[in-house]
């Protein structure tokens, strides 16, 4: 309960909060039965693919033959390495991994690069067992509210299991969950500073032993575009892996496209004393696809910026849409917004 908790203190103390920044993408952690140097060097190895799909957002990474072969070369990429050692008498060896090698291998892979600010995604997930129906939560399910979390650790996907008290449930129950309506769903995950919701369906096939699991994310049009169909805890791991693919579909940079740069003006409005210039330009700077970014115009009322980035003006785009320090400017004597592709104007939201 305890690291629940924590998780939440975090989200809440920054409730306006797009995304999360993921702070473990390049390090991995593995079970190992000793210090030998066998056993580090195993798990090291597969630590070093665990790492590319995190980072990639591919889940078939790891199957790369040429990547195989470049785990052979582990001290080539490993920062460094320590064992954690459990009071039940368990030991883990923690693998940390050189961010700038890891990218460069990912280029040379031809696999998509997904940045350390990803969205946070609060899942609502029902179960229909023997007609009884039941919100997941760490009370009712632990063990699924449980694998929920590792499995999207394990893919470098922040999310949240809400806590279900009397403040959800005043929005939230199974019949909105079950039913999929988005607005009362998306009400109640504003409180976990979401920026994506999914809502999930599970009940077992009649006259069978086989679960099956229908998802979908609150604002799509269809509740079964998403089917999963098996063992209990596999579909639920399952979903994961559909779910960050699918986020690492939209959000990540086309392996075609990294490492080129571009550059691109970026004007930046409601910004008008040093202080705020300065943050802004580290905020920029912090995106994921951008390399540098310097002042070059200054006016009362906005300043201008020569920003380089990797990828398309669109991966900019997408990288700015979940930093909630940036909003798309829409001037208030517009009936309607316009939006020119070729141009990045945003009104700064502050820190």
């Amino acid at each position: 309960m305890s690291r629940l908790l924590i998780c939440l203190l975090l989200f809440f103390s920054s409730a306006s909060t797009f995304a999360v920044e993921v702070t473990n993408l390049y390090q991995d952690t593995l079970k190992v039965a000793d210090k030998s140097r066998d056993a580090r060097l195993a798990a090291s190895r597969e630590a070093l693919l665990n790492v590319l799909v995190k980072v990639s957002g591919d889940t078939s990474a790891d199957q790369n033959p040429v990547a195989k072969q470049r785990t052979r070369d582990i001290s080539d990429y490993m920062l460094k390495f320590e064992y954690d050692e459990k009071a039940d008498g368990s030991l883990n060896l923690v693998v940390k991994f050189e961010a700038n090698k890891i990218n460069a291998l990912i280029k040379d892979l031809g696999l998509p690069l997904w940045g350390t600010r990803r969205p946070l995604v609060a899942i609502w997930l029902g179960i229909e067992d023997n007609w009884r129906r039941e919100l997941v939560t760490q009370e009712s399910y632990p063990q699924l509210e449980q694998l929920i979390y590792d499995k999207a650790s394990r893919r470098g996907l922040p999310v949240v299991v809400p806590l279900l008290d009397l403040q959800d449930r005043a929005i939230v129950g199974i019949p909105e969950v079950w039913g999929n309506f988005s607005e009362p769903v998306e009400r109640a995950s504003s409180r976990y500073s979401a920026e994506r919701s999914i809502t999930a369906r599970m009940y077992q096939q009649a006259d069978s032993e086989t679960w099956i699991l229908d998802w979908r994310f609150t604002n799509a049009e269809l509740f079964d575009t998403n089917r999963l169909m098996g063992d209990k805890q596999q579909i639920v791991a399952d979903m994961i892996d559909s779910l960050a693919g699918g986020l690492a579909a939209e959000y990540a940079i086309d392996p075609t496209m990294i490492g080129q740069l571009a550059t691109a003006t970026f004007y930046l409005k409601g910004i008008n004393n040093f202080v705020d210039i300065e943050f802004a330009k580290r905020r920029l700077e912090s995106l994921s696809v951008v390399t540098r970014a310097v002042i070059s115009v200054r006016t009362p009322d906005s300043v201008q910026f020569t920003v380089n980035h990797t990828g398309s003006m669109n991966d900019f785009r997408k990288a700015l849409e979940l930093d909630s320090a940036f909003k798309a400017y829409q001037d208030p004597r517009d009936f309607y917004q316009v939006v020119n592709k070729d141009e990045l104007e945003y009104q700064w939201q502050g820190l």
